[in-house]
């Protein structure tokens, strides 16, 4: 079994952008809490459950990155098994006439990525097969004694979880 990601409680308003719109509590994963995984640290990973050694690894995964920066920035998607698909989108801004709409026009271009449904996460409080391999266990962060003394408490796991996991729809 995988290990709980770790979620805190943060108020907002329901629309950020209105000042009169009521506070409404949401989770996120507790900031600092995740670690990045680079390609040597993968590939350390892979090599302990395969017969590659790392340096093939990392050597087959820069070749990787390098061929779908090539296909990429000819327009063309990359759809990988299992993960998903990336792709580029553009930004642009709008002018009233056709000759002015040239490609100096574009400011910006993004990488995107569109999960594939064989790797879409579900969280394993309320999934219907336990411990299934996409299910994510998450735990709500409950802060020590003297941590909640200087804070001047809130934060600790009192109960109300369904209300907010409804709440996050």
């Amino acid at each position: 079994m995988s290990t709980p990601v770790t979620v805190v409680r943060y108020q907002r308003r329901r629309t950020p952008a209105d000042p009169g719109s009521p506070m409404v509590y949401l989770l996120r994963q507790e900031p600092r809490s995740s670690k990045t995984y680079t390609i040597d640290t993968l590939a350390e990973e892979i090599e302990t459950v395969g017969a590659l050694s790392t340096e093939d690894v990392i050597h087959t995964m820069q070749a990787f990155v390098r061929a779908m920066r090539k296909v990429l920035i000819s327009g063309n998607r990359v759809k990988v098994e299992g993960l998903g698909t990336f792709y580029i989108t553009l930004s642009n801004k709008g002018v009233a006439t056709e000759e002015e709409c040239t490609v100096r026009n574009i400011h910006k271009v993004n990488l995107r990525f569109r999960v594939d449904n064989s790797l879409r996460l579900v969280n394993d409080s309320i999934a219907t097969t336990r411990n299934a391999p996409n299910n994510v266990v998450f735990e709500l962060y409950t802060p020590k004694d003297e941590d909640t003394r200087s804070s001047g408490g809130g934060g600790g796991n009192s109960g109300g979880d369904d209300d907010e996991s409804n709440m996050l729809g």
